[in-house]
């Protein structure tokens, strides 16, 4: 048995909150440098502001690290991490720490299982509920991750508190919510992708015996969600990135974005990033359903011991 023993009474609704928020966090601090990756790979081929300042040509997921490190630092590699921890923080805590309570709201009275519908409206409804509270946070992170800033170079933003303030001042406010219906749309996507096949994938594991509900059984669960998010989320967070990364007027909204890349790129440009996706959302998947599931086993022990100190 490795890590914390379940805890005898279910997890609550303020744990599951505060552990998901956790627990993506430092998923986003482990696997920050391959979401920067998979950024410039998605917008690469869009900007040619980017090729003519740095001629940065990026191939592969550590070619692009390589290049990013060599032309413009190591630090480049985390570009929007404190937008993107804030965004986590606010962000997962909605959509992950919420779907058990949802899921709960949704299945009828009296019923002894929950349906993959009802498994899949739940998981739709926190990942749009969480993408409309968090959604400035998200841009912000684009922004940084996709800026090329040569070693010594100007800056675009003086860190993230300035960011926001110059894309309200320069877009407008709506300007920090570009993108969110295509982000709704991904996250709905990615949310049912994570949450529900990690929900199913452990059901299955523990039901039939194959393991028992442990690390083993939650890292199996883990890397099968991150490899079903990034198939079926793909396509869409390529024309959320692009479209929130553009320039205003670029795009007259997230479809116009989306024809303009299957012209100008064809199909294969909504698979720009995949394998950077897959090995940011597989490794982030496994990092963060571990944690959280160990987060919510100490939370509960150390709520039990304060309960009852002696």
């Amino acid at each position: 048995m490795v890590g914390f023993k379940p805890a005898d009474v279910p997890p609550t609704a303020m744990v599951k909150f505060v552990g998901a928020g956790t627990a993506a966090c430092i998923a986003d601090l482990v696997t920050f440098p391959l979401d920067t990756a998979k950024v410039r790979l998605q917008i690469q081929g869009e900007s040619k502001l980017a090729v003519a300042a740095t001629s940065a040509q990026y191939k592969g997921v550590f070619g692009t690290i390589a290049t990013m490190v060599k032309m413009e630092g190591p630090k480049s590699l985390y570009n929007g991490l404190v937008a993107g921890l804030q965004r986590q923080m606010s962000f997962a805590s909605i959509r992950i720490g919420l779907y058990d309570s949802v899921k709960q709201l949704y299945t009828p009275t009296g019923s002894d299982s929950t349906s993959i519908f009802t498994r899949l409206l739940a998981g739709c409804t926190t990942g749009a509920m969480a993408v409309t509270c968090a959604q400035p946070t998200d841009v912000v992170k684009v922004r940084f991750q996709a800026h090329i800033r040569v070693v010594g170079g100007p800056k675009k933003y003086n860190g993230t508190v300035d960011a926001y303030r110059t894309i309200a001042r320069e877009e407008g406010v709506k300007g920090l919510w570009k993108g969110t219906l295509p982000n709704i749309t991904r996250n709905a996507i990615v949310n049912c992708g994570e949450l529900v096949t990690y929900d199913l994938i452990k059901e299955a594991l523990l039901k039939y015996h194959l393991m028992t509900d442990n690390f083993p059984c939650h890292f199996v669960a883990a890397f099968g969600a991150g490899f079903c998010a990034t198939v079926v989320a793909s396509p869409v967070d390529v024309v959320k990135t692009r479209y929130m990364n553009s320039l205003p007027e670029q795009y007259k909204n997230a479809l116009n974005c989306m024809l303009t890349m299957v012209v100008k790129e064809g199909p294969t440009a909504f698979y720009k990033g995949f394998i950077p996706s897959f090995l940011r959302l597989g490794s982030w998947n496994v990092v963060m359903f571990v944690t959280y599931e160990q987060l919510k086993r100490a939370m509960m022990a150390a709520r039990g011991s304060w309960e009852a100190p002696f």
